[in-house]
Parts: structure tokens; C-alpha cells; sequence
């Protein structure tokens, strides 16, 4: 085996090349990924600031059935894994809860 790289335009050359791109694709992916789940948590401490001002509470567990009905159906429809969706949505939502309540480095500041 050779320490060399492949001729310019063999078939090796190409499909090294292809799978660089498609690795690429992912890494966009992945950040678009990234920026939504910080928009998420975003907008699920605006909803915590509101319930705070209102003295609700935090925990919706109508509301948290919804949103993973929801997810379900939108992975249905989308012809992705419904199991995994609701576990990531519901690991999303678990975090967001915690940082409504202030148990995590995303939520307000605790009080010391």
C-alpha cells in the first residue's frame, strides 16, 4: 500500500471527493440543528418569564403531550422515526424545563 495519494481523477480520487461533500452537508445540518434548538430554548424562556410574571407553573403535561403528538406526527408525515423524534423532542423539552426553573447553566440565574 502506497503513502501516496491517488492519481488525480481515478475513481478513488472521486470518491474520496464525494464523501468530503456529503460529510460537509452534515456538518450544515448539524449547525442549522444547533441554531434551532438554541431558538427553541429561546422561546421556551420567553414562556417561562411569562408563566413567572403570572405565577403558573412550569410543568404542562397537556401542553408537553401535545408538542410530542405533534412531533410524532410531524416525523410520520416526514417519513422519519417517530421513536427517535419523541425521544429527541422530549430530551429538548426536559432540558427547556430545567432551564425554566432555573436548575440549568441555560435558565435564569439561580439565586445565590
Amino acid at each position: 500500500m502506497s503513502d501516496q495519494p491517488p492519481p488525480e481523477g481515478s475513481a478513488e480520487t472521486r470518491d474520496s471527493e464525494d464523501l468530503e461533500r456529503l460529510r460537509a452537508r452534515l456538518v450544515d445540518i448539524d449547525r442549522d440543528l444547533v441554531r434551532l434548538v438554541g431558538e427553541r430554548l429561546e422561546s421556551v424562556l420567553a414562556i417561562g418569564r411569562y408563566k413567572a410574571e403570572r405565577d403558573l407553573p412550569v410543568l404542562d403535561p397537556g401542553q408537553e403531550a401535545k408538542v410530542i403528538r405533534r412531533a410524532a406526527e410531524m416525523a410520520r408525515d416526514a417519513g422519519v422515526d417517530e421513536e427517535m423524534v419523541r425521544d429527541i423532542v422530549w430530551r429538548i423539552m426536559a432540558a427547556a424545563r430545567d432551564a425554566q426553573e432555573g436548575r440549568s447553566r441555560w435558565g435564569p440565574p439561580s439565586p445565590e
